[in-house]
C-alpha cells in the first residue's frame, strides 16, 4: 500500500536532527536555521516528492521540499490566482 511519505525513505533529512526543519520564527536565529534545513534539501533526490507530500497535506509547519512556511504559503497563493484567473477566463 502507497503513503504520501513513501519517498522519506530516500530523503537526506532521515539522518538529520528534525528540529532543523522546524525552526520557531523566521527572523534571526530562525532564519539561519531555515537556511540551514534548506541546504540539506538542495542536496536530496526526493526533493519534489517532499514538496508536493507538503502541500498535499498542508503541512503548515517547518522546511519542506526547499521551502520554508512562508514560501510554501506564496506558492499556494500563485497556484490559486492562477486557478481563478484561468477560471474566469473560461467564462468569458
Amino acid at each position: 500500500m502507497s503513503s504520501a511519505f513513501d519517498w522519506r525513505a530516500k530523503a537526506a533529512c532521515r539522518d538529520k536532527d528534525p528540529e532543523l526543519f522546524f525552526p520557531v520564527g523566521n527572523t534571526g536565529a530562525a532564519y539561519q536555521q531555515i537556511e540551514e534545513a534548506k541546504a540539506v534539501c538542495r542536496t536530496c533526490k526526493v526533493i519534489d516528492a517532499c514538496l508536493k507530500c507538503a502541500l498535499d497535506t498542508n503541512q503548515d509547519y517547518g522546511v519542506w521540499g526547499g521551502m520554508s512556511e512562508d514560501e510554501r504559503r506564496a506558492l499556494k497563493r500563485r497556484a490559486m490566482r492562477a486557478r481563478r484567473s484561468q477560471s474566469m477566463q473560461m467564462q468569458v
